[in-house]
């Protein structure tokens, strides 16, 4: 938990630092100004930059005692393969990061760095959950059926696509690789989504707390991000497309619009989770409906 709620944080300064510029404010990397060590003076835009590259590290260290530290304690493989993933990603993120400023700032790279990132914090947040209490001593309620022509567990992962879709629109859009129209188009298709996936799982499996809290979750949340993106689409592209340099009210949307988005997609990752956990196929069902040794049992 501890782990997830920095990463949060340095989604935070991430998005602190494209949206005051200040991509290129450290010019050299793995260094920073020819040193490993030295802070440099943090003023400017070097205090977002260096700052995004001390808190990085920070994660870091702490991905790899993670790593480490499950492999000796849990004896679940699906989760020591989790712990081993969030280090590979955590490494493959900081070589996105650095290839940011060796290439000087590609959309694609600074496109794929951001959406990594969110992946990360996602991961970390599922293994926050699979480590708990609750959902090691609660048992699934697996004989709910999916019901519907387009179940849940389905919808949910539909729900994870559309989000990502999203995220890249939009991480395209601020780092300069696509217009502002398409990111407009996806969220409108991804609010449609996600609007019936939360629907769905309230209406259907609100007695199944964790689908519920999930659901919950995504509609506040996507209520946020509608405003936030409304209110950075009018500070940024709007009124502040003539400023010299990005004023506090664009910082300040487009920083929330991107953290939500960060809670968002974790939340679609919590709910995909639940669903499946939770809930049955109807493929399952026929299956155990017509083994007349199952129906026995």
């Amino acid at each position: 938990m501890f782990l997830s709620l920095c990463v949060f944080l340095l989604i935070i300064a991430g998005a602190l630092v494209t949206s005051n510029d200040a991509g290129l404010a450290v010019p050299d990397w793995p260094t920073s100004f020819g040193s490993f060590y030295k802070i440099p003076p943090m003023v400017g835009g070097v205090k977002y930059e260096h700052g995004h590259r001390m808190i990085a590290q920070f994660v870091g260290f702490l991905t790899i005692i993670l790593a480490i530290w499950t492999q000796r304690v849990d004896r679940r493989r699906n989760i020591r393969i989790l712990g081993w993933t969030a280090l590979a990603l955590v490494i493959t993120q900081g070589i996105l990061g650095g290839l940011t400023v060796k290439m000087l700032l590609p959309w694609y790279v600074s496109t794929g760095h951001a959406m990594l990132a969110q992946t990360f914090f996602s991961l970390t947040i599922l293994m926050s959950i699979f480590s708990s209490r609750r959902w090691l001593e609660s048992p699934p309620k697996s004989s709910l059926p999916d019901s519907g022509t387009f179940g849940l567990r389905n919808l949910s992962l539909l729900a994870l696509l559309a989000v990502y879709m999203q995220l890249f629109l939009g991480a395209a859009f601020r780092h300069g690789g696509m217009h502002f129209l398409p990111h407009i188009i996806g969220a409108a298709f991804a609010t449609v989504i996600l609007l019936w996936a939360s629907i769905r799982a309230l209406t259907g499996y609100a007695n199944v707390r964790p689908i519920r809290a999930a659901a919950s979750a995504i509609l506040g949340l996507l209520f946020l991000q509608l405003v936030l993106g409304f209110g950075a689409y009018l500070t940024r592209v709007e009124w502040g497309k003539d400023a010299a340099q990005p004023r506090m009210s664009m910082v300040a949307t487009t920083v929330a619009h991107v953290a939500i988005g960060a809670l968002l997609l974790a939340h679609c990752f919590m709910l995909a989770v639940q669903a499946y956990r939770h809930l049955s196929s109807r493929a399952a069902e026929t299956s155990l409906s017509s083994d007349p040794k199952a129906v026995t049992a």
